[in-house]
């Protein structure tokens, strides 16, 4: 008899949270780990996350702890769920501790920084051979943990892990699809934040319904062109953790890089904006990997280099979208869908 399955989620911010509470009420064993003894054990005792999710009622089954070896012991699956900037030190934490079935997921969207490797790199080369997803998909924390209708996808290169973590997670109020593109479903799920700090812009500087639709819309021709110089699949992109969580955060108030964008379009520095939100804004870190790789692979992304600019103080966003505003005119697919320019 195959053993019964044990999920540690690395990570106790309101997304962790919400998907160790759903996988409870899923039947599955989940010990959550943080770094601060203080929140887990009022988690443990409230069976709220009062700081990320003080509205939710978590179940009274899951298990915190701030013991990393204790959360991975004997587990099944150890899934992670911090910071991009945080994942690879937690790597580095679990590698002494790891049983060797113990299988490694991830639902960090973003890259390593400074270096722009993809998440799934870092776990290659720090576990080869293990099995390994990501799971990604347009679902804000606070509404999965509500139990409100949401979808994710889980990619792996294993189609069989796939779909056992997909089926984990699959709930009457969680549909879970599952796929074998890796490096797309972490573009679409890193990349679509930088789109959402220009929409946010865009809206914050009240320019209209219409400029927020030509954002989208372009940014998923961004999203799509630099996908597939990577190699990804462009059906990856316009599926849930592609156009679906560019959808989403472009245009949901939950997400913090949209909230960016709103504060930076009304006039709010960046620090001020960044401490009113309080949490991690992935695409802060992730607006320079993308333009990074798109000068690797000698592609004009303007949208994404406009924010870019913006974020790191070399232009306001009046001139980002004169700048946009001004390119030459030309025909929407001049060489096609995946053209590069």
């Amino acid at each position: 008899m195959a053993a019964q399955p044990i999920v540690a989620v690395l990570g106790s911010g309101s997304w962790g949270t919400a998907l160790a509470a759903l996988l409870v009420r899923n039947g599955t064993a989940a010990r959550l780990w943080g770094r601060d003894a203080r929140v887990l054990a009022d988690i443990a005792t409230t069976h709220r996350n009062q700081r990320y999710l003080p509205d939710v009622e978590l179940p009274e089954a899951l298990v915190c702890t701030d013991d990393l070896a204790l959360a991975l012991r004997g587990a099944t699956i150890a899934l992670i769920v911090v910071p991009s900037h945080a994942f690879a030190a937690v790597l580095a934490a679990m590698a002494p501790l790891l049983d060797e079935g113990t299988a490694v997921a991830w639902a960090t969207k973003g890259f390593e920084p400074g270096t722009g490797r993809f998440l799934h790199e870092l776990v290659a080369a720090r576990f080869p051979g293990r099995q390994a997803a990501v799971v990604t998909g347009p679902s804000f924390a606070r509404e999965v943990a509500a139990g409100l209708p949401s979808a994710v996808t889980v990619h792996s290169d294993d189609a069989g892990f796939a779909e056992h973590l997909a089926s984990l997670l699959h709930a009457p109020n969680l549909r879970a699809y599952s796929g074998a593109d890796v490096l797309g479903a972490e573009l679409g799920g890193a990349m679509k934040n930088v789109l959402a700090v220009a929409t946010g812009i865009a809206d914050g500087m009240e320019l209209g319904l219409n400029a927020r639709a030509g954002l989208i819309t372009r940014g998923m021709n961004e999203m799509l062109r630099l996908g597939v110089a990577l190699g990804a699949q462009p059906e990856t992109l316009i599926g849930l953790s592609g156009l679906g969580d560019l959808v989403l955060t472009c245009t949901g108030d939950l997400s913090r890089n949209r909230r960016l964008g709103l504060a930076l379009g009304r006039g709010v520095s960046m620090d001020e904006a960044l401490r009113e939100i309080g949490q991690v804004v992935e695409g802060v870190l992730t607006t320079n990997e993308v333009v990074r790789l798109a000068s690797r692979h000698a592609l004009d992304l303007p949208i994404s280099a406009a924010v870019h600019s913006v974020l790191h103080g070399a232009a306001t966003p009046i001139d980002a979208l004169r700048t946009l505003m001004a390119r030459e005119r030309k025909a929407e697919y001049p060489r096609g869908l995946f053209c590069r320019q």
